[in-house]
């Protein structure tokens, strides 16, 4: 006969006690599809954690979960349109720091409010970029890269499809003294068909999207941009051990309803997700994207993002970016 550990059964005791103490209406939700809003294009990585999500809420409440992208103006067209959804549990939104950390530091104005439009569901995964050229780049390192942006002041061009990615160019640009050109995208896929293409320098990409390019040969990858390197390079060192001390630039994906969204289903939405980030499809995704699964309450997620706000607007300062 197999025992459980003391503390596994009081936390099976306390989530099954939450369940019981849930009003109909939890119980009874979800009832209908439910719709995940990305601010993302296809293919990126939070699209990649949207349906990667869909599936294992899909199989766990048994109704549809439908990924929907609304990619552009860096996230400003999701995060309004799930903003002004009617708070019934049934339009959610996968995201990241740039909706509800960078943004409001980036723009002097945004058309919704990171906390006051939103209701935190839990915190998911963080992770890191992978500083990007082509395979038949002349810049084999950071600090050829860094050598050729010297000798060639506002020459070298740095493409970004997220506030993550374009913040992770102008902090190296800021941090290693440097004076080069930005060329934004709606999304980091957009961005590495260019970047493939020849049509800029370089890039940071969140790792979900940037590994198969390097893995595929189509990409080579100079350096990772937090503070450790990823498991699925092992040998790429992180851009602050190629010479730019200091250098940490990472991102975190959370999900999110609208305001007003009864605290009963944001309490279910919550263990339906941290139920979710259990499974072994979620685990292995992380596991081959060398990303770093975690979890929050909501009053967890709300505390880490305004944290991560601060964060945020202090690096955004650092790098010297002037608000649109």
């Amino acid at each position: 006969m197999t025992f459980l550990p003391t503390r596994t059964l009081m936390a099976l005791g306390t989530a099954a006690a939450t369940l019981l103490a849930l009003p109909a209406a939890a119980q009874d939700y979800p009832s209908k599809p439910i719709t995940m809003v990305v601010p993302f294009g296809p293919g990126s990585g939070t699209d990649q954690m949207a349906r990667l999500y869909a599936k294992a809420l899909g199989d766990q409440v048994k109704v549809p979960i439908v990924v929907e992208n609304k990619g552009g103006a860096n996230g400003f067209i999701a995060a309004q349109y799930v903003a002004k959804a009617a708070p019934d549990g049934y339009t959610l939104m996968m995201t990241t720091n740039t909706t509800h950390a960078a943004n409001e530091h980036l723009f002097k104005k945004i058309p919704y409010d990171p906390v006051k439009d939103f209701a935190p569901i839990g915190l998911l995964a963080t992770g890191q970029m992978l500083l990007l050229v082509k395979p038949d780049s002349p810049y084999k390192s950071v600090a050829d890269l860094l050598a050729a942006a010297r000798k060639t002041p506002g020459k070298l061009d740095f493409g970004s499809g997220s506030s993550s990615s374009q913040v992770a160019g102008f902090a190296l640009q800021q941090m290693a003294h440097l004076d080069m050109l930005n060329v934004p995208y709606k999304s980091n896929p957009q961005a590495i068909t260019d970047l493939i293409g020849g049509r800029f320098t370089f890039m940071f990409s969140d790792t979900p999207t940037a590994l198969p390019q390097v893995q595929g040969g189509k990409l080579r990858a100079l350096a990772t941009s937090g503070s450790h390197r990823v498991a699925a390079l092992p040998d790429l060192p992180t851009v602050a051990e190629a010479g730019v001390k200091g250098y940490d630039v990472s991102y975190w994906f959370a999900a999110y309803a609208p305001a007003g969204t009864p605290p009963a289903i944001v309490a279910k939405l919550n263990q339906m997700f941290n139920k979710a980030s259990a499974t072994d499809e979620v685990k292995a995704y992380m596991k081959q994207t060398s990303g770093t699964l975690t979890s929050s309450t909501p009053e967890g997620l709300a505390k880490f993002q305004a944290t991560e706000s601060k964060k945020w607007g202090e690096v955004i300062r650092a790098a010297g970016i002037e608000q649109q």
